[in-house]
């Protein structure tokens, strides 16, 4: 399967090592300004879309020079660049979509850029939300196996629709069974698992799993 990763506008102190994801990706998408960081990482940019407000001509000639499809819209326009670089994504049939850069700096952008998850999963594809602190992803009903990871060890479940029903947690350190949680519950936040993998499971809603450090 096909792995993107698109890296948006975001605070840069905000984002994770890039090159621990350099083997995972395949193809990588830069909007707006995060083809430049992509392009200062020295990682090949399939892509660079948007409409490169952020950027100076130097910068912009830089992107170039780095990019082998470079695609500039017009700043008045009905989607975000990073809606643009997703749209570009699915033309690749991917199996994984990695976001970085998208959290931090405007709650607005932040916000939206959580419910585009909602895009990417509902295609069948893999969606995660990567930084420094964070790695999110967005679950429809089923049974999952999450895997214990160093870098994040807090695991959180965030109701992303009014209600979830029927949450099982098992490996994990408070362990839940057909229990049902709704907005402003603070039921499933900070769990941690017992050993290298644990399993949940939920039978009607959609859940958000987010896996969390401390800021150092």
């Amino acid at each position: 399967m096909v792995a993107v990763g698109i890296v948006g506008n975001g605070p840069v102190d905000l984002l994770p090592d890039l090159y621990l994801y350099k083997d995972k990706i395949d193809i990588w998408i830069g909007a707006d300004r995060g083809a430049y960081v992509l392009a200062e990482h020295d990682i090949p940019v399939e892509y660079a879309v948007g409409d490169f407000d952020s950027i100076n001509a130097s910068e912009k000639a830089f992107i170039k020079q780095h990019t082998k499809y470079m695609e500039q819209y017009p700043s008045e326009k009905d989607e975000t660049d990073i809606e643009i670089a997703l749209k570009k994504s699915f033309e690749l049939n991917p199996g994984h979509i990695h976001l970085f850069g998208v959290t931090g700096g405007r709650l607005d952008h932040e916000l939206i850029n959580i419910q585009l998850l909602y895009q990417i999963e509902n295609k069948g594809i893999n969606g995660y939300i990567v930084d420094k602190s964070n790695c999110l992803e967005m679950t429809f009903p089923g049974k999952y196996t999450v895997s214990q990871d160093v870098t994040y060890p807090y695991i959180s479940f965030v109701p992303y629709t009014k209600v979830v029903e029927g949450i099982n947690l098992s490996g994990f350190y408070y362990p839940l069974t057909n229990t049902t949680i709704s907005w402003g519950s603070t039921r499933c936040i900070s769990n941690k698992l017992l050993s290298k993998s644990g399993t949940f499971s939920f039978e009607k809603g959609i859940l958000l799993l987010v896996k969390s450090c401390d800021t150092i």
